[in-house]
């Protein structure tokens, strides 16, 4: 477990140390607010093609090499992210760190098949943690290391950091046998099969791709907002990932309420809190520290929906980990990406409220697709009795 969460921490650091220092970089290469929305959104956009199409072999062939595989490809991808000459350079290598930082993605199914059915909650909430931690520390430090040192420092740093767990990895990395000879087309295929056939996947899926457009909305918009608003540079922009971690707190608490208690309530009150912080964030555009407020209520809120979410769909389909964490991760990325591209275009157009505007009624959208599930079950509970 300690050498899982060192990776996932690692995978989850190397797309989002981008996030405090876009503002940065925009000055640096003399871009837009939208021309400079293309890095996150296209990291983004990568990770979720890592997700489809690599992540669902981990149930025809050993989660091990896959995730060596993409871990030392990531290593080399960091510093060219590093040298990059230009902005189209730095989106074009961040579409492909993200697309091999999906191992992360990996490790959560192996992680629920190696964890006992009654302590799959907690495990998985342990991995989602380690992975959020990532995110914090990948927040800070690209803020000020993009301050003291210029961004391209934080690519080398990463890139070391990689480098030295490299040699655990390789020692104790545990393999895990595949589930399926399907060929590689009907694997991917397959994944239909299993949102047609679950409707709890269903859900997850709508659920988790409105969230992802709040989270990615905000944090691909915060750095560029604090520098056109307010003044304040990437320091400021990372210092903000110390309250939009809180969610760390949450991660292992809500996994261990899901054990004893099912998902549905840790799930509406999740988004609850997401609702609640783009209503806080409106006031960010007179008072900054509204915006760590709101973040600290954005983070707990997903954190909480995350991992009820996730660790339902890895026990759908017990043969099929990969693939469905496939799906998870689908959703979510695919909102990541769109909330990215939608509120970068709609803060150059229209203004930080307009991007407040855009998330609390996705958020909105995905409390009403939870609140009709916990309605139609506790009918159908009632019906069979």
């Amino acid at each position: 477990m300690w050498l899982l969460t060192a990776a996932t921490f690692t995978g989850a650091s190397s797309i989002h140390y981008q996030t405090p220092m876009l503002g940065a970089m925009a000055r640096e290469f003399g871009a837009s607010a939208w021309q400079i929305g293309w890095v996150p959104t296209l990291t983004f956009a990568g990770f979720l093609v890592g997700i489809v199409f690599l992540v669902p072999l981990g149930d025809r062939i050993d989660k091990r090499r896959l995730i060596l595989t993409q871990y030392l490809v990531n290593i080399a991808l960091l510093l060219c992210a590093a040298a990059a000459p230009g902005l189209p350079a730095l989106a074009a290598t961040s579409f492909v760190i993200g697309i091999n930082a999906c191992y992360a993605q990996s490790i959560v199914p192996l992680v629920a098949e190696l964890a006992p059915d009654k302590g799959r909650g907690r495990a998985v909430g342990t991995i989602l943690t380690a992975l959020f931690l990532g995110i914090l520390f990948a927040r800070i430090a690209g803020g000020l290391v993009a301050s003291h040192l210029g961004w391209r420092w934080m690519y080398v740093i990463a890139a070391a950091m990689f480098a030295a767990l490299a040699p655990a990895l390789l020692a104790w990395l545990p393999s895990s046998r595949p589930h399926t000879e399907l060929p590689y087309r009907q694997l991917l295929a397959s994944m239909l099969g299993l949102i047609a056939r679950h409707a709890d996947m269903r859900r997850v899926v709508a659920i988790q791709l409105l969230l992802g457009i709040c989270y990615g909305g905000f944090w691909a918009t915060i750095a560029t907002m604090l520098l056109t608003v307010h003044g304040l540079g990437p320091t400021v922009a990372g210092l903000i990932g110390i309250p939009g971690a809180a969610g760390i707190l949450i991660a292992r608490p809500a996994g261990r309420w899901l054990d004893q208690r099912g998902a549905g309530p840790i799930v509406a009150g999740g988004i609850a809190l997401i609702v609640a912080a783009y209503g806080v964030f409106a006031f960010g555009l007179w008072w900054p520290l509204a915006l760590a407020a709101g973040a600290a209520l954005l983070d707990c809120g997903l954190r909480a929906a995350m991992v009820s979410n996730q660790t339902v769909v890895n026990s759908l389909a017990p043969d099929a980990r990969s693939r469905s964490n496939t799906v998870f991760g689908l959703a979510v990325w695919s909102g990541n990406a769109t909330g990215a591209f939608v509120a970068s275009s709609a803060l150059a157009a229209k203004g930080w409220l307009a991007v407040c505007a855009i998330s609390a009624i996705s958020a909105s959208c995905a409390l009403a697709v939870q609140l009709y599930a916990t309605r139609r079950g506790a009918r159908a509970r009632r019906s069979s009795r």
